[in-house]
C-alpha cells in the first residue's frame, strides 16, 4: 500500500499539477477548452463552464492537500472566471459555456452545471476562507431550489437562459431523452454534500435527506442490485442500462454524504443501499484489472473509460475503510492503478490520461481536454487515496 500510495501522490505532483497548470489563459482567464489527441491545444475552443469548475474543485483540493503557493494562485485563477465570466448577473445561474475570450456562448442553465459551480466554490471556500465564495454558493443553490424542481421538489434537468425548461440533450445518452436522470441527482447530492460539510447550512441538510429518499425510493433498483440511469417525469426507467462507472461513483459519495451529514436514520437506511451496490460492481464489472464501462440489455460494453478506472480505485478504498481485514478491496484498487498506469497514462511528453481504451488496451482517438475531459476524476481520485490511506 505504501508504493500504491507513493506512486499515486508521485503522478498528481509530477504530471497531473503541472499538466493543468499548463493550460492557465493568462490572457482571456480560465483554462483552455481544448487539447486534442494530436497534443495540439485550441486556444480558440469554447471553454466549457462545468472544466473551469472542475478545475477549481481540482486545485483548491491539491492546495488543501499539499499547501503549495502555486496552487492556491491556480485555484484563484479559476475563480476569477467563474465569478467574472460563468455567472449570468441578469437571470441567475451559470452558462454551460463561454467563448474562448469569455463572452456567454452556450446560455443553457443545466442543473448538473449549477451543482459543480456549488461544488467548486464550496472547496474553494474550504481551501482560502473566501467568504465571497460561500456566499455565491448558497446564491446558486437558492437558484437551483427556485428554477430547477418540479412541483414535488425533484431536480429537473435543461433549461434555457431564462430558465424555462428545455430538451435535455446535454446529459441523454444511449438514444432516449431524459426528464430525469440520475447523474444530476448525484452530481447536485455531490456538491449539496461540499456545501452542508463547509456551511452547516440547514436548508442545504434538509435537501441531503430528501436527495437520499430519492435514491432509495426512485433511483436504486432492489431486485436488481443497481441504480437506474434515465427516467421520463413519472420516474419510470427509460433503458435497461447497468452504468458502472455511476454506480461505483455513487456509492462512496452517497457514503461521504452520510458521514458529513451525520444522521444515524438516514445512514441505517442507506447504507446497505451503497454496500450492495458496490459489492455487485465488485462481482459484475470488475473484470481483467478493470472495470468495464457498462451493459445495456444484458450486454456488456467493454471499453475502459478513464473516469470509471478513477472512480473504481475511490469506491474499492471507501469499501477497503468500511470492512478493514477485507484485503480483496486494497488489491483490487492497487491492481485497478496498475492497469491505468500501463494503459490509461498517456506516455507522450505534455499528456494526461487517454480518454479510453478498448478491451485490448489500444487507446481511442478522443482529445486529451474538452468541456467533459477534466482533472476532476483522476485528480480526485489521487487526493482521495492520499488523504484516506496516508500521506
Amino acid at each position: 500500500m505504501r508504493k500504491f500510495v507513493e506512486e499515486i501522490k508521485t503522478h498528481l505532483i509530477n504530471e497531473l499539477i503541472p499538466f493543468w497548470e499548463g493550460l492557465k489563459d493568462e490572457e482571456y482567464g480560465g483554462y483552455y477548452g481544448y487539447m486534442g489527441y494530436d497534443l495540439k491545444v485550441d486556444k480558440t475552443y469554447e471553454k466549457g463552464c462545468i472544466l473551469n469548475n472542475r478545475i477549481l474543485w481540482f486545485f483548491s483540493n491539491a492546495y488543501m492537500l499539499l499547501k503549495y503557493t502555486h496552487l492556491k494562485e491556480a485555484a484563484d485563477h479559476a475563480f476569477r472566471f467563474l465569478k467574472e465570466r460563468c455567472i449570468d448577473e441578469t437571470y441567475g445561474g451559470v452558462y454551460w459555456s463561454l467563448t474562448y475570450d469569455g463572452k456567454p456562448k452556450d446560455t443553457t442553465k443545466h442543473t448538473y452545471n449549477q451543482a459543480f459551480a456549488i461544488y467548486a466554490l464550496s472547496s474553494y471556500y474550504n481551501a482560502v476562507e473566501n467568504e465571497e465564495a460561500l456566499e455565491l454558493a448558497l446564491r446558486i443553490r437558492d437558484r437551483i431550489e427556485e428554477k430547477c424542481t418540479d412541483i414535488d421538489g425533484y431536480y429537473l434537468e435543461a433549461f434555457d437562459r431564462m430558465f424555462q425548461p428545455q430538451e435535455n440533450d446535454k446529459l441523454s445518452e444511449n438514444g432516449v431523452l431524459a426528464e430525469k436522470t440520475m447523474n444530476t441527482l448525484l452530481h447536485v447530492f455531490e456538491a449539496y454534500t461540499e456545501l452542508y460539510r463547509v456551511s452547516h447550512d440547514a436548508k442545504t441538510g434538509g435537501r441531503l435527506r430528501f436527495m437520499l429518499d430519492t435514491v432509495a425510493n426512485k433511483v436504486y433498483n432492489k431486485e436488481l442490485g443497481r441504480q437506474e440511469v434515465f427516467f421520463d417525469k413519472d420516474w419510470n426507467s427509460l433503458i435497461d442500462l447497468y452504468s458502472y462507472g455511476h454506480d461505483i461513483e455513487a456509492a462512496w459519495l452517497i457514503d461521504r454524504g452520510l458521514d458529513v451529514l451525520g444522521d444515524p436514520i438516514y445512514t441505517g437506511k442507506i447504507a446497505p443501499i451503497t454496500e450492495t451496490i458496490t459489492n455487485n460492481i465488485y462481482e459484475r464489472a470488475y473484470v481483467n484489472h478493470s472495470l468495464l464501462n457498462e451493459a445495456e440489455n444484458g450486454v456488456a460494453d467493454t471499453t475502459r473509460v478513464w473516469w470509471v478506472q478513477a472512480e473504481t480505485i475511490v469506491g474499492f478504498v471507501n469499501a477497503a475503510q468500511k470492512h478493514p481485514g477485507e484485503e480483496k478491496w486494497l488489491d483490487a484498487a492497487a491492481d485497478v492503478w496498475d492497469y491505468i498506469q500501463k494503459n490509461l497514462i498517456d506516455k507522450r511528453g505534455g499528456s494526461e490520461w487517454f480518454w479510453s481504451v478498448d478491451e485490448n488496451g489500444v487507446p481511442d482517438e478522443k482529445p486529451i481536454v474538452e468541456p467533459w475531459k477534466c482533472p476532476y476524476h483522476n485528480g480526485r481520485m489521487c487526493i482521495e487515496v492520499i488523504r484516506r490511506i496516508g500521506q
